[in-house]
């Protein structure tokens, strides 16, 4: 392992883009900790003692590295790109012009990408506007900790606004750029690697608080636990069903085209971590919204039954809705990723078939149906990735929130081992042993 670690940088081009990605994860870093300006930082600390509390804004400071409950300049973090890169994939299901684009190769993948910055930016307007009124009002919803008595903005004037709304936005326009510029001139994708960034800057004081709950031995227990699962994470990640392709021979003139055999891989888990995003931003909006209703009788009647069944972890209520919605959401994330009916024709096309199946509706029906029944455990082993470690801290450390769960190894898992399959072929590339054996 030492030694394929000094290959990389013997290599002078893999060598300069290891230590380019450093350099911008390392000024992604430092932009998570530079407040915006006109914040009161003394309000800024209480608010984020409630932060560790729970709530949404706790879910929110996974994706954004702490950036959030810092009110930094990156405190809208690499989510406006992701649900704006979201968005783009389903409207190309129903919008004609985005599938056409889809189908025009490297062309039309340009003009998506465009648009997903234009998209980009108005979500992020949208979300910094927003958070300087809640941030304004102490967090609003945010938090499940009192915090009606805080102001982070106490010269809430228009100009004042509209300083925060620019730098945040700015700030968001810049994190894209470096993501962009990450993956053109680094190791891996950049958006990703922000993302592994954010989870992995979490861990350290996640460690702190589970020693200060639980001691030393907690922190023991729950780094064996993070150990079993990423190796389960790795085990599921790399699995995938095979499905054989055979290609017909063509002559044309003297020469023979065709005849050669290949598969189509189809992973256990083909939407990655995607449902579980989608199942956390459904299950914490009757959150924000019961926060609107009135603070006394009924309203406070709704609003103490969503925080004590529909926040905490290891309530059952908690636990069966947030399974079925990631169960729900992987169908819905594999169905628009991967296309029965057009892998079908496609294959049709180019004279490939699967050996034993007829071309057209009979391979179109056995992709769907193999699609579906190797989508069910992926799903399922995601919800229990996502459940069963933060039901067990609940339980066993009460009063210990931790956002580094299992959700986060999956993120960090996935994105390690795409870069590390990146570093993998540069060396094999150049005659080096590579890492993944």
């Amino acid at each position: 392992m030492l030694t394929n670690l000094k290959n990389i940088f013997k290599v002078q081009d893999l060598r300069n883009k290891v230590l380019f990605t450093f350099l911008m994860i390392a000024l992604y870093r430092l932009g998570a900790h530079l407040p915006v300006p006109g914040i009161d930082t003394a309000a800024l600390k209480q608010l984020k003692s409630q932060a560790d509390s729970g709530g949404v804004l706790a879910f929110l400071k996974l994706f954004s590295g702490g950036g959030l409950t810092n009110f930094a300049i990156f405190a809208l973090g690499i989510m406006p790109y992701i649900t704006a890169s979201i968005i783009m994939q389903i409207l190309g299901v129903v919008i004609p012009k985005l599938e056409e684009w889809q189908n025009q190769g490297a062309v039309g993948q340009r003009k998506i990408t465009q648009w997903t910055r234009y998209v980009t930016m108005g979500i992020a307007i949208l979300q910094a506007t927003g958070l300087a009124y809640l941030f304004h009002n102490g967090g609003g919803g945010l938090t499940r900790g009192n915090t009606s008595g805080l102001d982070l903005i106490p010269d809430f004037t228009v100009g004042r606004v509209l300083l925060i709304v620019l730098t945040l936005t700015t700030g968001t326009a810049l994190l894209m750029w470096i993501g962009e510029l990450m993956t053109q001139r680094g190791i891996g994708n950049g958006m990703s690697l922000l993302i592994f960034a954010s989870v992995v800057s979490l861990l350290p004081s996640q460690m702190a608080t589970i020693k200060a709950n639980g001691g030393w031995v907690a922190v023991g227990m729950v780094l064996l636990g993070y150990g079993f699962i990423t190796v389960a994470i790795v085990y599921v990640e790399q699995g995938q069903r095979r499905i054989p392709v055979q290609f017909a021979k063509r002559v044309v003139g003297r020469r023979q085209y065709g005849g050669q055999s290949t598969y189509i891989p189809l992973k256990v888990n083909q939407s990655g971590v995607i449902p579980i995003i989608f199942a956390s931003s459904v299950l914490y909006l009757p959150q924000l919204l019961s926060f609107v209703l009135p603070s006394d009788g009924w309203g406070k009647t709704m609003q103490d039954w969503v925080n004590s069944n529909l926040v905490t972890p290891n309530a059952p209520i908690h636990m069966i809705i947030f399974g079925l919605l990631i169960i729900g959401f992987a169908y819905f994330y594999t169905a628009i990723t991967f296309d029965p009916v057009k892998q079908a024709d496609q294959l049709r096309k180019q004279g490939g078939f699967i050996p034993g199946i007829r071309p057209g509706p009979q391979t179109e029906r056995y992709l769907a149906k193999v699609l579906s029944r190797i989508t069910l455990p992926g799903a399922l082993f995601i919800a229990a990735i996502a459940l069963i470690p933060s039901y067990v801290l609940t339980t066993y450390l009460p009063g210990t929130q931790v956002s580094f769960t299992g959700i986060s190894i999956l993120i960090a898992v996935g994105v390690a081992l795409e870069t590390m399959k990146q570093i993998d072929s540069q060396l094999m590339m150049r005659n080096y042993e590579g890492f993944l054996k």
